[in-house]
């Protein structure tokens, strides 16, 4: 076998007020599944090794991974099925990357030429799908039950994402696909995609975490329902961060360049303040050019739109948190309060 594209140091973020042993098991487990990450995406052919391994070497917040070992901790602790539940969620995390990218056009992705930018866009998909077969191989070895969920998690994220492009597609019609006669409905179908082609995934991570950490059928439940509520609350964040500040490596406005109406994009189309038509028509489609990016940013990022959608995802991180309620205290859970502070403050 010939050795790919490192898998990338893992990033563990420091988590205000953990407990200390539990942030070395953590760096530990976290240091298990970069290694067994770059051990699956390596590949005796050197060209698919560099090209599978071009994302995780990038880097990245190794988010989900991160809430696998947290929810085995509320339990007995992380093992080696855990660390593969975290490898198997990161594969399918990464393959979703490449075939986003190709479908965005994407220059950039994790500060790094993306891999449609460098290799094109047959090569990123291929990459993409042989990544998502890579992640099913290794839950394979976790057991049938295991499997279903996985299965059902990438019909999932696929219909999300579907319906997602389908919105920024048909641009000022996607409106009236997604209730814009009905402020309320239009938000609802909003979170909706977002809790399928975001939240999905994340919810198996953790559902993943407490099923193989040993913790009870409530317990797995209850960490599951989380997940979804903390992958919506981390989407929303992103969304808001697209507007405000540049992200993830990609410049600042990617959804107004494809004419996606995201949530503060929602509330400020509700305006019927005259002085609002010129931002109002900026995103009823998507933004041409430059000049009209940056206009449409600039009216964006000083409209009240920006802080009711902060509210609402302010408001959906504390349903997150009284979830978590069910589960009892300890050092995991408090750990897990503190990722979701952590994940809706980028969005302040």
């Amino acid at each position: 076998m010939t050795v790919g594209a490192s898998a990338g140091a893992p990033a563990v973020p420091t988590i205000p007020g953990i407990d200390e042993a539990l942030q070395a098991r953590v760096v530990d487990a976290m240091e298990a599944v970069a290694a067994r990450l770059s051990e699956v995406v390596d590949h005796e052919d050197p060209f698919i090794a560099e090209a599978s391994g071009h994302l995780a070497a990038a880097g990245g917040k190794r988010f989900r991974p991160l809430l696998t070992v947290l929810a085995s901790e509320v339990g007995g602790g992380w093992n080696e099925q855990v660390v593969d539940a975290a490898v198997g969620v990161e594969l399918t995390h990464l393959a979703s990357l490449y075939h986003d990218d190709v479908m965005d056009e994407a220059d950039l992705r994790r500060g790094v030429t993306s891999a449609n930018a460098r290799y094109g866009n047959s090569t990123a998909i291929l990459v993409g799908d042989l990544l998502f077969g890579t992640a099913s191989s290794v839950v394979a070895g976790l057991g049938a039950e295991a499997v279903r969920i996985q299965a059902d998690t990438f019909v999932r994220l696929c219909a999300g994402q579907i319906r997602d492009d389908r919105q920024a597609a048909l641009g000022a019609e996607a409106a009236v696909l997604a209730g814009d006669a009905d402020d309320d409905g239009a938000v609802a179908a909003y979170l909706q995609i977002l809790a399928d082609k975001t939240g999905a995934l994340i919810a198996t991570a953790a559902r993943y975490g407490a099923m193989f950490g040993g913790c009870d059928e409530a317990t797995v439940r209850a960490l599951t329902a989380f997940g979804e509520k903390l992958g919506v609350v981390f989407q929303l964040a992103d969304d808001l961060l697209d507007v405000s500040s540049d992200t993830s490596g990609k410049p600042a406005g990617a959804d107004l360049r494809e004419g996606k109406a995201t949530l503060p994009v929602l509330y400020a189309r509700t305006s019927t303040d005259p002085a609002d038509a010129r931002l109002v028509e900026l995103t009823r489609r998507p933004v041409e050019g430059a000049d009209e990016l940056e206009e449409a940013l600039r009216l964006l990022r000083a409209h009240p739109a920006m802080d009711q959608a902060r509210r609402h995802t302010s408001r959906l991180a504390d349903e997150a948190r009284a979830l978590l309620d069910e589960v009892g205290d300890g050092p995991a859970v408090e750990a897990l309060r503190s990722l979701v502070d952590g994940v809706a403050e980028r969005s302040v």
